[in-house]
C-alpha cells in the first residue's frame, strides 16, 4: 500500500528475531528509549498517551488505546529526550471505522491546538489504510533532522464517531543534547585598584584627540 506522498507504507510485522534486534526495541534504531512519555501531550484524548508507546514485543496489544473524546478528532505531541533524525513511523490504528483518515504530522515548533492547527501546513502527511497490523511510513528525513518533539494531528476517523490509536513507534537516530554551561567568575569584593579605568565610567567623557 502506498501514502498519499508516494511512499510506500507496509506491514512491520516480524514473527522471527534478527541479530540486531531485542524484545524491546525490535529493530536498533527503533527510539522507543528516547521518548519522554512522561511529558507526552494529548488533546481531546480519554486515557493515557503514554500507552500508545509501547515496547516491540507489546505492539499489537490491543487492551491499551487512546481514543478521541468528543468528536474523531485528535492531536498528540510526543517529546524526545535529545535530538532526533526521524526515518519512518510505526502506526496500529482502528479497528475499521476508528481508524484515522489521515494522520498530519508537524516538526519540532509551536505548541499547537485545535484552534490553529488546521491553518497549519503540515511536514508530512499519510493517508491510513484499514487493517490490524502495524504500519511503517517512511518520513523525509530531511524535514524531520535535528528535531526535539513531532506532533500528530488526526483530522477525522473513516466513519466512526471517534478515533483510536493502538501503538505508535519512530524509527531514526537520536542524539544527545549538548548545551554548554554558561561560568561565571564572581570577585569576593572588587578592588578599583586592580582595574583600570574605563573611559566614561567616571560621569564624564572625553572626546578623542582631547
Amino acid at each position: 500500500m502506498a501514502d498519499n506522498c508516494g511512499h510506500e507504507a507496509h506491514s512491520h510485522d516480524h514473527d522471527h528475531d534478527h541479530d540486531h534486534d531485542n524484545a524491546q526495541l525490535g529493530h536498533k534504531d527503533n527510539l522507543f528509549n528516547y521518548i519522554d512519555r512522561q511529558n507526552m501531550v494529548a488533546l481531546n484524548a480519554v486515557g493515557s498517551p503514554a500507552d500508545v508507546i509501547k515496547p516491540w514485543h507489546v505492539r499489537l496489544d490491543e487492551t491499551k488505546f487512546l481514543e478521541s473524546d468528543a468528536d474523531d478528532q485528535m492531536i498528540i505531541r510526543i517529546p524526545f529526550t535529545g535530538s532526533v533524525r526521524l526515518r519512518s513511523l510505526l502506526l496500529k490504528s482502528g479497528p475499521a471505522g476508528q481508524t484515522p483518515a489521515k494522520i498530519s504530522l508537524f516538526a519540532s515548533g509551536q505548541t499547537l491546538d485545535f484552534d490553529d492547527i488546521s491553518s497549519q501546513k503540515p511536514t508530512q502527511e499519510f493517508d491510513v489504510p484499514q487493517g490490524r497490523e502495524i504500519g511503517e511510513y517512511s518520513l523525509k528525513t530531511a524535514k524531520f533532522s535535528n528535531i526535539s518533539n513531532v506532533t500528530l494531528f488526526i483530522p477525522a476517523s473513516q466513519g466512526s464517531d471517534t478515533s483510536r490509536i493502538y501503538y505508535i513507534g519512530f524509527l531514526g537516530y537520536w542524539t544527545e543534547q549538548r548545551t554548554n554551561p554558561v561560568i561565571t567568575v564572581y570577585e569576593a569584593q572588587a578592588n578599583p585598584a586592580d582595574h583600570p579605568k574605563i573611559q566614561g565610567m567616571d560621569g564624564t567623557w572625553n572626546a578623542p584627540g582631547h
